[in-house]
């Protein structure tokens, strides 16, 4: 196996720390040579559909890449195996806020439905920092079906290969200020966060807050990360 299992039990706290925080970190969810392998994989162009500098868009500095199909095998698996326990957490936070749409279990039957409205692009991608690079604050919704948390892993060594560029979260409350988070993270550790919003207790019940997320500036060094997004895009 490519990454580290997750238990039951693990599963379970995570949801929890999803309801209450709104982000989870699963540490070392992949192995140092994983992630070095996937970090050289950057330069191979036939792994990929489309490369974006960001500052050409007003994204922020820096560049990525969505992956073509078919995805890499590690990519692929940890589309597949991540989703169905973050299938169960997007169907309770549906009920909670009265949504009535529902998840399947199995993530070939989500795709299926992306495809029936022409999401049909992979949207799994690697993301490269270097000195002065940023990504502003933002969201990756890619089309009409979208699957409501994603997963960002680190394959640089803080530290040891970058400086800065710490992973950020904020949570945008009704009629209340904006709450900020910085997420650290080491290299194979990662972060499962809402694509777009997340239902938060209140006094009268469940209410929505709208999260986006972005990396801080890249003070030294370079940065690469994996972006699991669930949904495909049109």
């Amino acid at each position: 196996m490519q990454f580290r299992q997750i238990d039951t039990r693990e599963w379970a706290a995570a949801g929890a720390a999803l309801d209450a925080n709104g982000c989870v970190v699963m540490k070392g969810l992949l192995a140092d040579d994983i992630c070095a392998r996937l970090h050289c994989d950057y330069v191979r162009d036939d792994l990929f559909r489309s490369r974006v500098i960001m500052s050409r868009h007003g994204f922020g500095r820096g560049e990525y890449k969505y992956f073509s199909y078919p995805l890499p095998g590690i990519v692929a698996s940890l589309r597949t195996s991540l989703y169905p326990p973050l299938a169960e957490i997007a169907n309770r936070w549906n009920e909670a806020i009265g949504v009535a749409n529902r998840y399947p279990a199995l993530h070939s039957d989500f795709l299926e439905i992306c495809h029936n409205v022409g999401q049909i692009k992979p949207a799994p991608l690697m993301l490269k920092y270097g000195v002065d690079d940023f990504n502003c604050l933002h969201q990756d919704r890619y089309g009409e079906i979208l699957f409501p948390l994603q997963v960002t892993v680190l394959l640089s060594e803080p530290g040891d290969e970058f400086e800065g560029g710490e992973f950020v979260l904020t949570e945008q409350r009704p009629r209340r200020q904006s709450r900020a988070e910085v997420v650290p993270l080491r290299r194979g550790d990662a972060v499962i966060f809402p694509v777009h919003q997340r239902p938060v207790r209140g006094v009268r019940g469940f209410h929505r807050v709208t999260m986006r997320h972005g990396v801080s500036l890249v003070r030294a060094g370079h940065r690469h990360t994996l972006g699991i997004i669930f949904h495909d895009a049109a």
